[in-house]
């Protein structure tokens, strides 16, 4: 099953140590290299030392992969799974959530910079976002709702700003197969202190599949001004995109096998996916400010305030969905600080965020992508917040401990406009949560650190739960909860080229919620049982090669090991009792490994293998989707001329021409569980610096 990761891992190790030997860096050229440091949790801290399970994905790593998705690149850090069903229509998980998740993102608290990009209802619209207006992701594995709020399976960080501190702007243009087009623009200016970032990008695919076109405008704003004595920053954050993606829907195995870039066919009782002209179409703008006031030296605060309006229509086979949603609220906390000592050092936050998502939802016939008759229209206010504090403290700087708590409220008030135009909202409120967290870690050595964890997770049904496509609001629906109890440890060399992250936890999730689909194929949730999910996690990077002097200059190594044996339990339907089976959507295994190898004269190559084992596609375990392996490349050259840099890049993905689904429905009606992604395609680009 390995066979291949093996290979590809033994072939890199052959080649840094061919060239180790006849090429030997001189000691003065072998630097070490900046420590990693991550501000999830407030304050920024050493990722070594830290008693958390974080992944960084950093700027250098971001432009090694494709820039028209996501996916590729968060499919690098174990324990995440990037799902894109078809072209702008993203699943994300953490740890197993995909069964929550028929689409979207549900289970996860996503933020860019400081600011929510999940609402108050739980949704988050990721694939509003182009990939070249983010700089660096942190993502926090594990349920993490003492600073956070409601999630779990844990928190996604998108940083947008730039360590660019001088004037500049880069173009960049890329095209491939099945049309695909992708331009974006970036302008940076620096003007004493403050810094102004502006991107534009445009993204067009025709796709692989009939009825998968997509196009993405997207713009955003980004200015930090740095003020007084002790370097406040005042950041205002702002976006708008507009996304449109056709949708060509599951096939069945035979219709996959006969046909796999065809749309899903009419039924005699239900149309088809062309005949339907079932796509997304959504707009969203996005804006905040962030202020960090640093009152003096060991108190400070960060304050933020945010909204945004969200134009959602969804021709789909049954209806025709529109939602008009707006979100506001506000995000502070305070830190106090020790007075430094050599062998003792504290930090105290205290905060609270608060969210509120009003939602018009509207649904009607869907007449050949035209809205018809009306079915129902709600409306769906939901509010939620939660106050959290965290203290971390530094004994002898090996011993760090953290313990903090959050207490949550969530609640909703729904009307009913149509069929029976009711006078009123009705509320329903939900218990305020507690939820916890301790962790420490220890450095061992200068360099090894061990850590360990527990924590609760709570996530508050969502309003895509609540109010679902069946067009009944859901006044029955309950949270989910459970325990994560995790350890792990860190290792570094000396000079910090070679990095191990390993993580193993024990997850216990009660009270499931999950999707069920009616024989017209409108969903519904219901509170099913429970999960049990241990798992391991391994992140391995290493410059294998550096300061070469001949034909090759490095090699540097990534692999991310997931091991994932998550069963369903204490987990049934009306007819059936799944208790042990495999948990829908995950994969047990999955192996993801690159290689990036940089020669003379700045051409450099990168190499990218992901192998994913058989998913279970039905609660049943009785269908699964077949393992498989990825193979893409990108080979680049770079060349600076006076203040001009220049890179040229052509790419290559699924080099083993693999049939396979990058996202399957789960437990589908009719069988229709697949969505075949494309066989191998090509792309070439370049991007342009003054």
């Amino acid at each position: 099953m390995y066979k291949l990761s093996i290979a590809f891992l033994t072939a890199v190790l052959l080649i840094g140590n061919a060239n180790a030997q006849t090429n030997k860096p001189v000691t003065d050229t072998v630097r070490r290299l900046k420590e990693v440091t991550i501000k999830g949790y407030l304050s920024e801290q050493p990722l070594l030392s830290s008693p958390a399970s974080v992944s960084v994905i950093g700027s250098s790593e971001l432009k090694l992969q494709p820039d028209n998705s996501f996916i590729p690149a968060l499919n690098t850090v174990p324990g995440i799974r990037a799902e894109e069903r078809s072209p702008g229509s993203y699943r994300l998980s953490v740890r197993g959530s995909l069964l929550r998740s028929p689409f979207g993102v549900r289970n996860i608290k996503v933020y860019y910079d400081e600011i929510p990009l999940t609402d108050a209802g739980g949704n988050t619209y990721l694939n509003a976002l182009d990939f070249n207006s983010i700089r660096s992701i942190e993502i926090l594995k594990g349920p993490d709702g003492s600073l956070f709020g409601a999630n779990t399976g844990g928190v996604v960080i998108f940083n947008p700003f730039s360590n660019i501190d001088s004037n500049s702007a880069t173009v960049g243009i890329t095209t491939g197969s099945y049309g695909l087009f992708h331009e974006n623009v970036t302008v940076q200016n620096q003007t004493g202190k403050n810094q102004l970032g502006v991107n534009q990008a445009y993204q067009s695919y025709g796709g692989y599949r009939e009825h998968s076109y997509m196009y993405r405008h997207f713009v955003n704003i980004n200015d930090k001004l740095t003020y007084g004595q002790n370097n406040n920053e005042l950041r205002a954050l702002a976006f708008y995109s507009d996304l449109n993606y056709q949708t060509p829907g599951g096939l069945t195995l035979a219709q996959m096998e006969v046909n796999p870039r065809a749309a899903r066919p009419a039924t005699p009782a239900i149309g088809g996916a062309i005949s339907q002209q079932i796509e997304i179409r959504q707009k969203m703008y996005f804006g905040g400010l962030v202020n960090e006031w640093h009152i003096n030296n060991r108190f400070k605060n960060v304050a933020t305030v945010f909204g945004n309006h969200v134009d959602f229509a969804n021709p789909f086979i049954t209806n025709y969905e529109r939602r008009d949603e707006d979100t506001y609220g506000l995000r502070t906390y305070f830190e106090y600080s020790a007075v430094p000592q050599a062998n003792f050092d504290w930090h105290l936050n205290l905060g609270v965020e608060w969210q509120q998502t009003n939602s018009d939802i509207s649904n009607y016939d869907n007449n050949s992508g035209e809205r018809g008759d009306r079915q129902a229209i709600d409306k769906l206010n939901t509010n939620q917040h939660f106050i959290f504090t965290r203290y971390a403290a530094t004994i002898y700087k090996k011993l760090q401990l953290e313990a903090a708590l959050s207490v949550n409220y969530f609640k909703f008030r729904f009307k009913n406009i149509y069929p029976f135009n009711e006078a009123g909202f009705s509320d329903k409120d939900f218990d305020a949560q507690l939820m916890p967290r301790l962790a420490l870690s220890y450095l061992i050595t200068d360099n090894f650190t061990w850590r360990a964890s527990i924590s609760r997770g709570y996530s508050s049904p969502t309003n895509l739960e609540i109010r679902p496509s069946s067009n009944i609001v859901n006044t029955m629906l309950n949270p989910q909860f459970g325990w994560n109890y995790e350890t792990g440890f860190r290792w570094r060399t000396q000079d910090g080229k070679t990095w191990v992250d390993v993580s193993a936890f024990y997850y216990k999730l009660r009270n499931a919620i999950v999707a069920r689909k009616q024989a017209d194929e409108t969903e519904y949730y219901v509170n099913a049982g429970g999960t049990t999910q241990p798992g391991v996690e391994v992140e391995f990077n290493s410059w294998l090669y550096s300061n070469g002097t001949g034909v090759i200059n490095g090699v540097k190594f990534n692999t991310a090991y997931t091991f994932s044996k998550f069963k369903f339990d204490d987990y049934a339907d009306a007819a059936n009792n799944y208790s042990g089976n495999k948990l829908t959507g995950t994969p047990q295994r999955v192996v993801v490994s690159n290689v990036q190898i940089l020669f003379q004269r700045n051409l450099y190559l990168f190499v990218q293998h992901n192998f994913t084992g058989a998913i279970p596609l039905n609660d049943a375990n009785t269908v699964y989707a077949a393992k498989y392996h990825l193979l893409q490349a990108r080979a680049g050259w770079q060349h600076t001329f006076g203040k001009t840099k220049l890179e040229l890049f052509a790419g290559a993905d699924n080099i083993l021409n693999q049939k396979y689904s990058l996202g399957n429905d789960l437990n589908a009606i009719g069988n229709r569980y697949f969505n075949p992604a494309p066989l191998r395609n090509y792309s070439v680009g370049m991007n342009l610096g003054l």
